[in-house]
């Protein structure tokens, strides 16, 4: 509910119960910034006021933007934590509370961690991790030690023979919400670029190029053939639950024509133009990576999400590897003249539309009847920084 105040702009409605009021805000709403109060009753937006409230007790955000918590779909930073440098691995309840309070700083108050199901070459270790990360994150947030709510995103490599199984064993856990499917080989859809690929392996190792080409060689020979039973068996998987289901790495027409036949309805981090233009075509969502807007560009050589967004080719960022990127990307989006988006628009991207999409419909805006996710954003020079974030209406940071 909206109403209007009196000439001077002041609110003179009683508190009632335990109200919580956040007054004196740039209220980012789905479709303008109101500059005005939002009182929070029992977890949900109870009511959006334009102007100051003057009820005693209201908390005065002092012209600072308040926002819907952001709604991460994918961010792969859990695992960073538990392998803080090479070879070390850190304690899963640690690494998973260190994690939380990285994402609860960048303004993401629900976050799918998206954890890698199948083991690859350079990883083994992940088919060992994957139960053990989950359980953290169930023990923890059953204990109300995490601060942002932590659902589970499965992204299932293609290439490993055990994926189906893994995901079976862990698809009927409550806190997994979404599944994508990804097949990270060079030269099959991320890492198209081989020379590219080449130069950033030898450097990464201090291999020569000649000794890389090899591996990838060997390694595609060993692996590329499996993605032709595990895919199946994974896709069945994920519609048996009526999950929703993402293709990661789109690149080519062809990959979101597979996707469109087995019901995929996502498409996560497409690597061109071409790709990203089927798949709205096909009525796919379209997923783009925050750090590639911020940063400038791919890490991997990729299309860039600016080119996405100047094509209107992206719904939803996501933060993939830098978890306070999506509030930064959101800001500059806004401030683009050449992009030509509002902020409510580009707030969406990173609140609402990736709550829809991961099958939230109770969050993801500032509108009565809605869970009471809400941050508090100030700006210093150029920069968004949180200075508050409330979930349910109850104060995490």
């Amino acid at each position: 509910m909206l109403r209007q105040t009196n000439a001077a702009g002041e609110i003179f409605e009683p508190a009632r119960g335990n109200a919580l009021i956040l007054s004196n805000a740039r209220v980012v709403l789905p479709t303008h910034v109101l500059h005005g109060s939002v009182v929070i009753e029992d977890g949900k937006i109870a009511e959006i006021h334009e102007g100051a409230s003057r009820v005693p007790g209201a908390l005065d955000l002092a012209g600072d933007y308040l926002l819907p918590g952001l709604v991460d779909i994918h961010t792969d930073h859990f695992e960073k934590h538990l392998y803080p440098r090479a070879h070390v691995r850190w304690d899963f309840m640690r690494a998973a509370l260190a994690h939380d309070a990285q994402i609860i700083g960048g303004g993401v108050t629900t976050v799918f961690d998206s954890l890698c199901v199948g083991a690859t070459t350079d990883n083994p270790e992940r088919a060992e991790i994957l139960g053990p990360m989950i359980a953290a994150l169930e023990q923890a947030q059953a204990s109300g030690m995490l601060r942002a709510e932590h659902l589970v995103h499965l992204r299932c490599e293609l290439t490993d023979p055990a994926t189906p199984a893994l995901t079976a064993a862990n698809i009927d856990r409550e806190i997994v919400r979404v599944i994508s499917v990804m097949e990270h080989l060079p030269g099959i859809r991320q890492s198209r670029d081989i020379a590219a690929y080449v130069a950033r392996a030898a450097k990464s190792t201090g291999e020569s190029p000649e000794r890389v080409r090899e591996k990838i060689k060997d390694l595609v020979a060993e692996k590329s053939h499996f993605a032709a039973t595990t895919r199946p068996d994974v896709v069945a998987l994920a519609t048996s639950r009526g999950l929703p289901l993402m293709s990661h790495d789109d690149t080519d027409v062809a990959h979101i024509a597979e996707g469109l036949a087995e019901g995929v309805t996502i498409s996560e981090f497409p690597c061109s133009m071409e790709a990203a233009r089927a798949a709205r075509d096909g009525g796919m969502q379209i997923v783009a990576g925050a750090p590639n807007l911020v940063r400038g560009g791919s890490q991997s050589g990729n299309i860039a999400v600016r080119d996405l967004l100047v094509e209107r080719l992206v719904d939803i960022l996501a933060s993939d590897y830098v978890p306070r990127s999506m509030l930064d990307a959101a800001f500059m989006i806004a401030a683009d003249p050449g992009l030509n988006f509002d902020l409510p628009t580009a707030i969406a991207m990173v609140t609402r539309n990736p709550a829809l999409a991961g099958g939230l419909a109770d969050r993801g805006a500032i509108e009565t009847g809605l869970k009471a996710d809400v941050i508090r954003v100030d700006l210093a020079d150029s920069h968004p920084f949180v200075k508050a974030a409330w979930r349910s209406g109850s104060r995490v940071a």
